[in-house]
């Protein structure tokens, strides 16, 4: 059963379209996850499923409601956690659950009970009564998660939920991720973690310049990774000139400069690591290191969107600063 689905979604900033005619589903359950890099469309899409920008066309349905005209309705049953937090600096991280209760209507005693279980199963009921400006990054972004799940949501939408905090609290809030979905919530995640998609997500889409180029489940991208063979050598050579060394001697095998001085080679056939040995021994290259890779969903990310997975990194790193 489908709790999302989304038809010719489309959002246009002036000429520039950010998302460009998406088409997906979310199944009731699930967790769906959108990856890709920085400016792909992913925080554009999750605006406009949680009614914080009006698409420019197109039709989303959530839990049978009309996403865009009935937008109030669907918001009742929804969790937000942007990815920059929405919380108020000045008051206590037990005030900020308690308010965020407030606005759906929850009672004084409940939201205060609700407030206090959500700060022990966040770890943060030591710090319920200091001020948010003086959580720690990782804090700040368990108790936005607690804020938007207050209220129960039926379905979660995280944006870049670990992005710019420290591997910990990454760690812990995997963890509540995955715990929120076993007990039946159905979350949406947008992320360029590589990592985190294949941990959590049960099927992921590939967005990249507003168009999702790819849409399926975990499991049969990395079969689908896992038929091809990898082999890694790092060297005391030019990672290009090895490239045309391998090309010229071995025709039919994909060859790739991974850095300065290594090359992966794939192939659909069974790698046999000797001849290459042998060949550059005869060429007077020194072997540091050579090891079969275990294809990945990092794999798949790049021979499908073609973007390197060290632009990520370097956006990654960029977004923490």
């Amino acid at each position: 059963m489908n709790i999302i689905e989304v038809k010719n979604l489309v959002k246009s900033f002036g000429e520039f379209k950010a998302v460009k005619g998406i088409n997906f589903n979310v199944k009731k359950g699930e967790v769906f996850g959108f990856l890709g890099p920085n400016g792909a469309g992913k925080t554009t899409t999750i605006n406009m499923l949680t009614g914080l920008a009006a698409p420019t066309s197109g039709e989303i349905t959530i839990a049978g409601y009309d996403g865009i005209k009935h937008i109030k309705k669907v918001q009742r049953i929804i969790g937000i956690v942007p990815d920059e937090s929405n919380l108020y600096d000045d008051m206590s991280g037990f005030d900020n659950l308690v308010f965020c209760a407030s606005l759906y209507g929850i009672k004084k005693g409940i939201r205060e009970k609700r407030a206090k279980e959500l700060l022990k199963q966040f770890s943060l009921d030591n710090a319920g009564k200091r001020t948010f400006k003086a959580y720690s990054k990782g804090m700040k972004r368990k108790l936005t998660i607690a804020a938007g799940i207050i209220h129960n949501p039926e379905i979660l939408f995280l944006d870049e939920p670990t992005t710019g905090i420290d591997v910990e609290s990454a760690r812990q809030i995997r963890k509540m991720i995955k715990n929120l979905n076993d007990n039946g919530t159905t979350i949406f995640l947008t992320t360029h973690y590589i990592e985190e998609a294949e941990r959590l997500c049960h099927r992921i889409g590939f967005i990249v310049e507003g168009k999702i180029i790819k849409l399926s489940n975990v499991h049969d991208l990395l079969i689908e990774a896992r038929q091809e063979n990898i082999v890694e050598f790092d060297t005391d050579s030019n990672g290009s000139n090895l490239e045309k060394l391998v090309i010229s001697n071995f025709p039919g095998i994909t060859v790739k400069s991974v850095t300065d001085h290594s090359i992966r080679i794939s192939s659909r056939n069974r790698i046999e690591i000797m001849p290459f040995m042998k060949l550059f021994d005869n060429n007077g290259i020194k072997i540091n290191e050579a090891k079969v890779i275990r294809p990945s969903l990092e794999e798949v990310f790049i021979k499908i969107t073609g973007i390197e997975i060290d632009k990520l990194h370097k956006e990654k790193e960029g977004k923490k600063k």
